[in-house]
């Protein structure tokens, strides 16, 4: 069971946030009936992508891709066939090739909140497909901390 309320107030706390709908399918099913803990994972890399597609410039996403260094995701509650997704993505601390990124996957029907995950990307360049330093735009739309801050290197 969850608490609508606290959903509800959670929601303000992030001024900053991403959404997304997501539906369940029944290729996301799994053998004990509800969505399969990989999926979960899949929609915490769709809604960063959709992210970074709705937002970064054209000449940045020609430039620039990203990459997975570490994935750390709780599982609350379980999704069913048939339920309608929130998710919810928004940026955090970021050093000078790492990037933390925050995400919720709520049950839209009632907010119950079902996973969360903090994700640590790297940028790497298109073309030579290794680690690179952004641009000040790209630093300031996809982090809320200067390269000083050292949070997402800290292994939690």
């Amino acid at each position: 069971m969850c608490r609508r309320a606290a959903w509800r107030c959670g929601l303000s706390e992030v001024d900053q946030a991403f959404e997304m709908a997501i539906a369940v399918e029944p290729s996301d099913i799994d053998g004990l009936g509800h969505v399969n803990n990989v999926v979960y994972l899949r929609w915490v890399q769709d809604i960063a992508i959709a992210h970074w597609k709705a937002v970064a410039s054209a000449a940045d996403q020609e430039k620039l891709l990203w990459v997975v260094l570490r994935h750390e995701i709780d599982y609350k509650l379980a999704a069913r066939l048939g339920d309608a997704i929130l998710a919810r993505t928004w940026v955090g601390a970021a050093t000078r090739i790492k990037f933390e990124r925050h995400t919720e996957l709520r049950r839209a029907s009632d907010g119950c909140l079902l996973a969360k995950a903090r994700t640590v990307w790297c940028p790497i360049n298109a073309v030579t497909g290794k680690p690179t330093s952004v641009s000040a735009e790209v630093r300031a739309g996809f982090s809320v901390a200067e390269e000083g801050n050292r949070a997402a290197d800290e292994d939690r």
